[in-house]
C-alpha cells in the first residue's frame, strides 16, 4: 500500500549521535564456524530448555538438542555438525553461571544447507498449529528482549489483535542489523509478517521504520504494494522510538496502560529480524541456529554485520573482526541499553543484536564523578514513560524500593537510559532502577 506521508513519533525521548556509518552499508557476511560452540539452555524469557542429548553424541546441523521447558520456553538446535563435548556451566554476561551444552564442531564438514522452503505446508496450518510450529523453531525476539515469539502470537481468550506492528526502527546507536535485514531479506520478512497475521488473525500490519533509513523505507514500501494488508510507515528518528509502547503510540495513537501489554490495545509487536528469520525457518521446518550481529565501534578494525552461529564465543567473533590493542570495553548490544561484559568467553546468544567495542579514548571522555541532583527536570522531560526519574533515584538511594513500585510506577520503566543520558549531575539513574526492580523481585520470590 506504499508509505504513510506523516512522520509519526511519541512525546519526550532524546537524540543521541547515531554512529551507524561504519556498518550501515556493510552487507551481511557469514562468519566461519569456531572450533567450539556453547549453547546456554536459557537464552530467553521463561523456563530454561531441557537437554535431550548426551556427551559424545553426534548431532547434525539443525538437530534439536534441547526441548522447551514449558509453554513459555523454546527448544535449542545445533548450529553446526558437532559432537556433544559436555553438559555443564557456562558464563553469562552478568557473571553468573548457567547450564549449557558444549559442542565440538566438525570443522571438516560442509555443514549441509537447510532444506528448501515448503510454504504450502505452513499455509495449511490453523492458528493454534502455527503457534506450536513457531515454538518448535526456537524463535525469540531478536531485538534484544528474547521473549518467545509463539507466546506473543497466541491471543488470550477474551482478547483480540487487529494490528501487527513490525518494528524496523533500530533506534539504538551503532547498530545496523535490522537495517541490513530489511534490505537483504525482505522476502523472508514479508513471509514472516504473513505468518504473524495468520497466527494472530489480525487484519493488517504496519512496518514502522525511522526516517534515517530511506532505502529500507523505499524497498519495503515497494514490496508492500502486492499485499493490501501490509503498509510501511516512516517514523521520526528519535530514541527510544523502537520501544514497543512508543511505537504503538506513534503508529496507532494508542496508549498501553500502566502495567499493561500491547494486547491490551489490540496490538502485537514483532521485530523485523524476528519475522525475517521466522519467514525463513518455518517453511523449512528448521530451528534458529544463527543470527545477524553488528560488530562495531572504534575498537575493531573490520566493523560489519556478521551472520553468526549461535554459541560462538565473543572472543572468536572479535578476533575475526580484528579487535584492536586499544580496546578496553566490550558491550553486548548498543550503548544505551547494552551490557558491558567482563569476559570474552561469553557466547553469542539469541538476544545479542550487536557487539560494541570501545577504546581508551571513548572511556576517557566519560564523566566519572557523580554530583547531587540539581532538580533541573531534564530527566523528567526525557523520560518517554512520563515517570519522575529524579524522585525514583532518590528513593532508590534510600532503599525505598517498595515505595518506588507502589507509588511511582517503577515497573513502567523499561530501562532505556534516557534519564541517565541527559542528567548533568551524571547520576546513574537507570542503574538505580535496575537495582530496585531486582530487589523487589527477590523479595517477592522469598515471600
Amino acid at each position: 500500500m506504499g508509505t504513510a506521508t506523516l512522520k509519526k513519533t511519541f512525546s519526550h525521548g532524546i537524540h543521541p549521535p547515531e554512529h551507524k556509518a561504519a556498518t550501515v552499508e556493510s552487507a551481511i557476511t557469514p562468519l566461519p564456524f569456531p572450533p567450539g560452540l556453547v549453547i546456554p539452555l536459557s537464552q530467553h524469557t521463561g523456563a530454561p530448555a531441557r537437554p535431550i542429548v548426551e556427551p559424545k553424541q553426534e548431532v547434525a546441523r539443525g538437530d534439536k538438542i534441547a526441548e522447551a521447558g514449558g509453554f513459555v520456553s523454546v527448544p535449542m538446535h545445533a548450529p553446526a555438525k558437532s559432537t556433544v563435548a559436555k553438559i555443564g556451566l557456562a558464563l553469562t554476561p552478568s557473571g553468573a553461571m548457567t547450564p549449557a551444552i558444549f559442542l565440538k564442531v566438525d570443522l571438516e564438514s560442509e555443514q549441509e544447507p537447510p532444506p528448501e522452503a515448503d510454504s504450502a505446508a505452513s499455509n495449511a496450518l490453523t492458528p493454534e498449529e502455527l503457534v506450536a510450529a513457531v515454538q518448535e523453531t526456537g524463535m525469540v525476539g531478536l531485538g534484544g528482549a528474547a521473549f518467545p515469539t509463539h507466546v506473543k502470537m497466541l491471543v488470550p481468550k477474551g482478547k483480540r489483535v487487529d494490528t501487527v506492528v513490525v518494528n524496523g526502527c533500530e533506534c539504538e546507536p551503532y547498530l545496523t542489523t535490522d537495517h541490513r535485514v530489511m534490505l537483504e531479506a525482505s522476502e523472508d520478512l514479508f513471509t514472516g509478517v504473513r505468518i504473524a497475521l495468520r497466527a494472530t488473525q489480525a487484519g493488517c500490519a504496519i512496518i514502522g521504520i525511522e526516517t534515517n533509513k530511506p532505502d529500507a523505507i523505499k524497498a519495503l514500501a515497494k514490496a508492500a504494494e502486492s499485499d493490501s494488508r501490509i503498509r510501511v510507515a516512516p517514523v521520526k528518528t528519535k530514541y527510544p522510538q523502537g520501544a514497543e509502547k512508543m511505537l504503538i503510540k506513534a503508529l496507532l495513537k494508542r496508549e498501553v496502560p500502566s502495567g499493561g501489554l500491547p494486547i491490551d490495545v489490540n496490538a502485537a509487536v514483532f521485530n523485523v529480524a524476528t519475522l525475517a528469520q521466522l519467514g525463513r525457518l518455518l517453511p523449512r521446518k528448521q530451528g534458529l541456529i544463527e543470527r545477524v550481529v553488528t560488530v562495531t565501534g572504534p575498537g575493531v578494525e573490520r566493523p560489519g554485520n556478521y551472520l553468526v552461529p549461535l554459541g560462538t564465543p565473543v572472543q572468536f567473533l572479535l578476533d575475526h573482526a580484528g579487535m584492536k590493542d586499544t580496546a578496553r570495553q566490550v558491550i553486548l548490544g548498543g550503548p544505551m541499553m547494552g551490557v558491558a561484559i567482563a569476559s570474552l568467553e561469553i557466547p553469542v546468544t539469541k538476544g545479542v543484536s550487536g557487539i560494541l567495542v570501545l577504546t581508551d579514548k571513548e572511556l576517557a571522555q566519560r564523566p566519572t564523578k557523580v554530583y547531587p541532583c540539581i532538580r533541573c527536570g531534564q530527566c523528567i522531560q526525557a523520560c518517554p514513560m512520563f515517570l519522575n526519574p529524579s524522585r525514583l533515584g532518590l528513593l532508590s538511594r534510600k532503599e525505598q524500593y517498595a515505595v518506588m513500585e507502589e507509588r511511582y510506577h517503577l515497573n513502567d520503566c523499561f530501562e532505556c537510559g534516557c534519564c541517565a543520558y541527559v542528567c548533568p549531575s551524571n547520576i546513574p539513574l537507570v542503574q538505580y532502577m535496575r537495582i530496585a526492580k531486582a530487589v523487589n523481585r527477590e523479595r517477592k520470590t522469598a515471600k
